[in-house]
């Protein structure tokens, strides 16, 4: 099975992602996302961080997770190719997980730029579950 895949679009990434199971589909979405911005096979396993995501449906888990990452990107200038998801938990309030990405920091003579993710939308956002999970969402460029 494909991790993930670009889909049509007009200016912005539109991306659909997969997996056996809804985290390994989230590892993937993160994993497209950085793909916009660098060939993530040039981004070695260096430092890796913990996250604790949150959102009150599923929808606004996948978004607090990708805008999260991209924040790390943005602040500390973090890249990242590998993802691991622990059990998403259903909370009295919402969804919520951790999760471990590894990676290092930006290097322009390493990482070459592509696109630059401006932000994580909610538009054409899904999660499909069937007996595979594909989520779709675009990335405003």
């Amino acid at each position: 099975m494909k991790k993930y895949e670009f889909l049509e679009h007009t200016a912005d990434a539109y991306i659909a992602a997969y997996g056996l199971t809804l985290e390994e589909a989230f590892e993937n979405a993160a994993l497209a996302m950085f793909e916009v911005m660098t060939d993530t096979n040039l981004v070695k396993q260096k430092t890796k961080n913990m996250f604790k995501i949150y959102g009150q449906d599923e929808c606004a888990l996948l978004y607090n997770w990708l805008e999260k990452l991209l924040v790390a990107f943005d602040i500390k200038q973090m890249m990242y190719s590998k993802f691991n998801i622990e059990k998403i938990d259903k909370t009295k309030t919402g969804y919520g997980f951790k999760a471990l990405a590894w990676g290092e920091k930006f290097n322009p003579e390493i990482h070459l730029p592509r696109s630059g993710v401006k932000a994580v939308t909610y538009h054409q956002m899904s999660i499909e579950k069937r007996e595979n999970v594909t989520i779709k969402f675009v990335l405003d460029l």
